[in-house]
């Protein structure tokens, strides 16, 4: 979008600017006008990825974090002993229709796929929260602020789809809606492959790449799921500790 100035200039008038990104954030010209430069640069040949990536970066407030003061309360005491039938029943019911009271990204992954792809943009938490990640030495780093979650084509390096998230939403949470929306609003015929790293090993996010006919490429996560049958958490068969080996095996054949 021309604004009428650079990137590096300053702005003329600060007050206007911040009207004119408040009335552009109330509307979804930006992803109309993102949209109609994907579908140029496919139709003119400049897009014809046939493997996507998907990652995540973060990006720091402006603002300051807010200082929230612990408020411990005292939690009700508990009935001791077992609970009778009655009181489990309402006990289950009562979990359920809190779990089912959740908004859509505090609930499992596996309730996005039923989600629309609209539900999923509208229901984005977007305000500034306190993020957590691992940088590439496997430290923790936090940051106050948001999250932007990209759908990259390999070949082309063109942004296919984005979300926009505060920083504590996970990763894998929001896959799903970038995959919805590959799926819905970008035309690909060659696409093939979604790749990802060890962050998005979830088991509904395989299922949605299988739902849109295409292969998942992710690291394994050892958190998320358990070792395969025969094969240790290296992938590699276990060794028979009662096996010969091979030099054992040739020198005793060798022998007179």
């Amino acid at each position: 979008m021309d604004c009428g100035f650079r990137v590096d200039d300053p702005v003329p008038s600060q007050a206007t600017f911040s009207r004119l990104t408040t009335k552009l954030s109330d509307t979804n010209i930006l992803e109309q006008a993102q949209a109609a430069v994907i579908r140029q640069a496919t139709d003119e040949g400049f897009i014809s990825d046939d493997t996507v990536a998907l990652d995540a970066t973060h990006v720091e407030a402006r603002d300051q974090a807010p200082i929230e003061k612990a408020t411990r309360s005292k939690p009700a005491p508990k009935k001791r002993g077992r609970k009778s039938k009655d009181e489990r029943d309402q006990w289950l019911k009562a979990e359920a229709e809190k779990a089912a009271a959740l908004p859509l990204y505090e609930k499992p992954i596996a309730a996005q796929l039923d989600a629309t792809l609209a539900d999923l943009r509208q229901a984005v938490p977007q305000d500034p929260k306190w993020g957590i990640k691992k940088n590439s030495e496997g430290k923790n780093i936090f940051w106050y602020g948001y999250k932007v979650h990209l759908a990259v084509g390999a070949t082309s390096q063109y942004i296919l789809q984005s979300l926009f998230s505060g920083g504590q939403l996970n990763d894998g949470k929001a896959a799903i809606p970038l995959l919805k929306g590959l799926d819905e609003c970008v035309s690909l015929p060659h696409l093939r492959y979604q790749t990802m790293d060890a962050g998005y090993d979830y088991a509904p996010i395989y299922t949605q790449v299988h739902q849109m006919g295409q292969q998942s490429v992710i690291a394994y996560n050892r958190r998320n799921e358990p070792a395969p049958d025969g094969f240790n958490q290296y992938f590699a068969p276990p060794v028979c500790v009662n096996m010969p080996t091979v030099t054992t095996v040739l020198t005793q054949s060798m022998r007179p």
